[in-house]
C-alpha cells in the first residue's frame, strides 16, 4: 500500500473510531484475516476497546502485517481446537482479560461452540460477540438460546459490495490456477454449491465468462432464485457433482463430504471460498487416494481409475492473490467498530442484532468522503 493510501486509511479509521468510541472502553479479542491493509483496522479496534489479543486466521496471514500488529498488540495462534474445548477456551480468556468486560470480535463463528462456558465461567463479563461472516452468523443463529448478545454484520447492506468483489476474486484465482496448468474455464461446466451472496456472485461471474453454470443449494427458496436468474438448478446433487468440471463450494458449511469425492468427474477441479475445515470433509476421503503436487497450489488426488484436483489445499482460493476487494472492505470494518459500541452499552438482550441504520448511513457517508474522490 502506498504511503498516501495508508495515511488516508488511517485518517478514515480515526474518524470512524472517534464516532464509535464508547464512554467506557470494553476489552476485546479480535479474530481477523491479517492481510496487508489490516493493521489500520486493528489499531482502530484498539482505539474503541482495550484490545487484549489479535487472533489471525491461520491461512491468511501477511508476515509484514503481523510484524506491524505485534508492535502494539499480542498475536496468538488461532485454531478451531482452541475454541472447541470449554476448559481451554476459558483458560485462554482468563490469561488475556481476567475480570474484565470483553467483546469478542469474530470471523467465522470461532467462539460459538464454547460461548456458554465463556459466559458462565469467565471471571469477567462477556458483553457479546460481533460476527463478520455468513458462516459465523449461521453458527450463532442456529443455537436455541444465546447466552449473550450477538451483533452480526454478515447481512448488512454495507457488505454487499464486499461479497460481490470476493466472488470476483474467487473466479479470478480459480481461472489463474487453471491457466497455470494450461487449462481454461471454457468448455468446463461448473457447479456452484451454495447460492447465498457469495455463491450467487460467483455464478453470475462465471456465466459472464461464458461458462455453463449449474447451482445446488439445500434451500428451495435459493434454488428458485437461481432458476429465476437463468441458471441451471440441480435436481440431483450426486449427478451434478459427477457432471461438473469445476466445483466451487460456497456454503460456509460442509459442501462436499468424504463420500462425494469419488463421484467427481475425472480431472474435475474443486475450489472453496472459505477454509477447508468448513467446506470439505477431506478426512473422510476413502482409503486408497494419494496426493501429489500438480502445479503451483494445485494438488492431485488419485486412486485406481479416478483423479481430481484441489485448489489451494481446499482453503479459500482467492487468498492466493491477496483477496483484495479494495476500499469497500472498510465499510464492513467500520460497522464492526459500531458493533463494539453497541455491545458496550450493555442494554441488548441475548439474541441476534444488527447495527442500527443511522450508524450504517453515517459510516457510508464518511466512507464516501474519503473514497469517492
Amino acid at each position: 500500500m502506498e504511503t498516501s493510501e495508508r495515511a488516508r486509511l488511517d485518517t478514515y479509521f480515526g474518524k470512524i473510531a472517534r464516532r464509535f468510541t464508547p464512554p467506557v472502553l470494553p476489552s476485546s479479542l479480535l479474530v481477523t484475516h491479517l492481510l496487508p491493509e489490516r493493521p489500520s483496522f486493528v489499531r482502530a479496534v484498539g482505539t474503541v476497546s482495550s484490545l487484549r489479543a489479535v487472533l489471525p486466521k491461520p491461512k491468511s496471514i501477511d508476515a509484514a502485517a503481523r510484524r506491524e500488529v505485534e508492535q502494539g498488540f499480542p498475536c496468538d495462534e488461532l485454531s478451531r481446537e482452541l475454541f472447541a474445548d470449554p476448559d481451554m477456551a476459558v483458560t485462554y480468556l482468563e490469561t488475556r482479560a481476567a475480570g474484565e468486560a470483553v467483546v469478542l470480535l469474530d470471523v467465522g463463528g470461532y467462539f460459538a461452540p464454547v460461548l456458554d462456558a465463556l459466559c458462565d465461567r469467565f471471571s469477567g463479563t462477556v458483553l457479546g460477540v460481533v460476527e463478520d461472516t455468513e458462516n459465523g452468523h449461521k453458527r450463532y443463529a442456529e443455537r436455541d438460546k444465546l447466552p449473550c448478545p450477538v451483533v452480526s454484520v454478515a447481512r448488512s447492506p454495507l457488505k454487499d459490495p464486499e461479497d460481490f468483489l470476493v466472488g470476483q476474486s474467487v473466479v479470478f484465482s480459480a481461472e489463474a490456477l487453471l491457466r497455470g496448468r494450461g487449462d481454461i474455464l471454457h468448455g468446463r461446466p461448473a457447479l456452484v454449491i451454495g447460492f447465498g451472496k457469495l455463491g450467487s456472485s460467483i455464478a453470475r461471474l462465471l456465466h459472464a465468462k461464458g461458462v455453463h453454470v449449474t447451482v445446488y443449494d439445500i434451500d428451495p427458496v435459493r434454488r428458485a432464485q437461481a432458476l429465476s436468474q437463468g441458471f441451471g438448478v440441480a435436481r440431483d446433487r450426486e449427478q451434478a457433482i459427477a457432471s461438473a468440471g469445476l466445483v466451487l463450494c460456497a456454503t460456509g458449511a460442509l459442501a462436499l463430504k468424504g463420500e462425494d469425492f469419488p463421484n467427481l468427474r475425472n480431472g474435475a477441479y474443486v475450489a472453496t471460498v472459505t477454509s477447508s475445515e468448513d467446506e470439505l470433509e477431506l478426512d473422510g476421503l476413502p482409503d486408497g487416494y494419494t496426493r501429489s503436487g500438480s502445479g503451483e497450489n494445485v494438488t492431485r488426488y488419485s486412486t485406481t481409475g479416478h483423479y481430481f484436483y484441489l485448489l489451494n489445499n481446499g482453503n479459500a482460493v482467492n487468498f492466493l492473490h491477496g483477496a483484495s476487494v479494495g476500499p469497500f472492505i472498510y465499510l464492513v470494518q467500520a460497522e464492526i467498530l459500531a458493533g463494539v459500541r453497541l455491545l458496550a452499552r450493555r442494554d441488548l438482550d441475548a439474541t441476534m442484532h444488527e447495527v442500527p441504520g443511522d450508524d450504517r448511513a453515517a459510516i457510508a457517508a464518511t466512507w464516501l468522503d474519503y473514497y469517492n474522490r
